[in-house]
Order: structure tokens, then sequence, then C-alpha cells
């Protein structure tokens, strides 16, 4: 309850804009992480595991290195290499839902800051275990509210009481195309169910759970959550 009245004040404030404001939980102390960029996320301990509260939005490696930018749909879907973009080509997005990489920029092991990595799917099933598994870890992981997830009346207020504050950034599909933005937050993990198929970590605006999910080619978008070297 806590929670969800910071929401509604906070919200109702005439100085902060939410569409791009983030709601963190509160409750919780928050860590602070800084990229090669400069670029600053919240961070969280969750069980004994240590998450961005954020969506990476460097375009650098963490060796200073460039990550090529693509734009056009025909580039996109003709990749084999890194690539990122911001969605809907809107660079307004990257305060709040970060980039889009591909999995080719994942597999490079540099996305993340130094000390961090790109989550494991036995990173992923850590963190979905530790929230209650098939018990409604949406709701735990989800920023509360609707300022950026789309309103169902098929799933219970989100409560962030994790911290994780999950955000629906969306997707950007092999052929280009943007899709599901507000809808879905899908993020990469770093593991392949076999060569050319990673797995993913995904949660939607009208269901309480979060999945791991399999299938996706490797030039497909999503966002990217680092989690922090043990």
């Amino acid at each position: 309850m806590l929670v969800l009245t910071y929401l509604v004040l906070t919200a109702c404030s005439k100085e902060i804009d939410p569409t791009t404001y983030i709601y963190f939980n509160p409750l919780i102390t928050y860590g602070n992480l800084i990229d090669i960029e400069d670029n600053s996320y919240k961070t969280v301990t969750i069980g004994t595991q240590v998450w961005m509260a954020e969506n990476l939005k460097s375009t650098k490696y963490n060796d200073g290195l460039n990550i090529p930018l693509v734009a056009k749909n025909e580039h996109w879907s003709t990749l084999d290499s890194p690539g990122y973009c911001w969605y809907d080509n809107h660079k307004g997005h990257k305060p709040t839902y970060g980039a889009l990489y591909n999995w080719y920029a994942v597999n490079t092991n540099k996305l993340c800051p130094t000390g961090w990595h790109v989550p494991t799917k036995d990173d992923w099933t850590i963190l979905h275990t530790y929230l209650g598994g098939v018990i409604w870890p949406g709701i735990k992981l989800k920023e509360a509210g609707t300022s950026h997830w789309n309103y169902s009346d098929k799933a219970t207020i989100a409560t962030n009481e994790s911290g994780f504050t999950a955000l629906p950034g969306g997707l950007r599909n092999s052929l280009g195309e943007f899709y599901h933005f507000r809808n879905l937050g899908l993020w990469w993990s770093s593991t392949e169910l076999i060569s050319g198929e990673p797995w993913c970590f995904d949660m939607s605006y009208d269901d309480d759970n979060a999945y791991l999910d399999k299938g996706f080619v490797e030039n497909t978008g999503f966002s990217v959550r680092c989690i922090k070297n043990k």
C-alpha cells in the first residue's frame, strides 16, 4: 500500500513527467552503477544477486569502442554482427527504456560494465525461483502503476516489491520492425538453447507471471539488464 500511495502522489506532481520518470520502490535502498559513458543506473540486491534496476542504455562496449547503431530496417534484418537501436529509432526513449540490442552484441561479452555480465539462463532462473517461480513473479518485478505498463484487467497491479522495476521496452524483430512497446518487457540471456537460439526472460502487461523463453533469432532486438559478477 505504501508503494502504491507513493506512486499516486508522485505521479500527481507537476514537476514530474510520468512518461519519463521511473518509479522505483521507495521502500528499498538502491545502489548505484556508472557505465563507460557515465550513464548512471540504480542497482538492487535480490536474494544473493545484485541486478541493475534499469535497462542498459550504453552505446559503447566496456572497452570504450562504439556499438554500431543500426536504424534502417533493411540493415537490421541482414545483420550477423553486433548492433543496437532505440525503440522506433527515437532516442527520447533512452533515459527510461534504454536501448534494444541484438544477441551478437550480447555475445561479445563486452556489453555490461566491467564486473558485470549479461545474465545467463541460470541467473534468470535463480531470480525467478527466489520470487516464487510460477506464483506471480511478474507482479513483484514490474514497475508499479501504469505510467509505462499498459493497463490490463487480466493482471494484478504490480507492486515492484523486489525493486527490479521491470519496464516494457518492446522489441525489434528480425525484419527490423518494432512491436509491443508498453506491452512487453524482454531481456536477453547470454545462454543459447542451441546454436542460433538464445534464451530470453520476458513478461507482459496482461500476465502476472514472468517466463524464460527460447527460439528467438540472434538479430532480434531486446532490452538488457546486467547482473554483478560474484
